[in-house]
């Protein structure tokens, strides 16, 4: 795997973390702004499991599905939490299969939570697979 592509992917998911960050940042008062940001958790799940999934093969391991990625990050201690990454592709699953507000708010209050999740695993792969970039 080159270089190249795993510091694009990473400076992707930076990317979509930042997006993320910003949607979190407004106030819930609308269904717009939650909409919004179960959009944006979506995109930053997709490149996630994309990501891990590139990562790993960079080290051998190939996975075929988001939830084997998932848990072959976690065997690798890439991902320190594992229920609650599970919980999270679940949420991702469930947006793109029914909506209705109260779902809506669940999953929203869900991102809320496990925001720093996705920013602590985010750091400990950056610090492992690009040292000197993206700081």
């Amino acid at each position: 795997m080159s270089d190249t592509k795993i510091t694009q992917s990473l400076t992707n998911l930076a990317n979509a973390l930042s997006r993320l960050r910003e949607a979190l940042q407004e106030p819930n008062h609308s269904t717009l702004v939650i909409d919004g940001t179960i959009q944006r958790f979506e995109f930053v799940l997709e490149l996630y499991w994309k990501t891990l999934k590139r990562l790993l093969a960079n080290e051998g391991i190939e996975t075929n599905t988001p939830k084997e990625t998932l848990k072959k990050a976690y065997a690798a201690k890439w991902i320190d939490n594992e229920p609650a990454w599970l919980q999270m592709l679940n949420d991702r699953n469930a947006t793109s299969h029914i909506y209705d507000e109260e779902t809506a708010r669940r999953i929203y209050k869900n991102i809320q939570i496990h925001f720093s999740e996705l920013e602590k695993t985010f750091e400990k792969i950056k610090e492992r697979f690009q040292p000197d970039r993206l700081r």
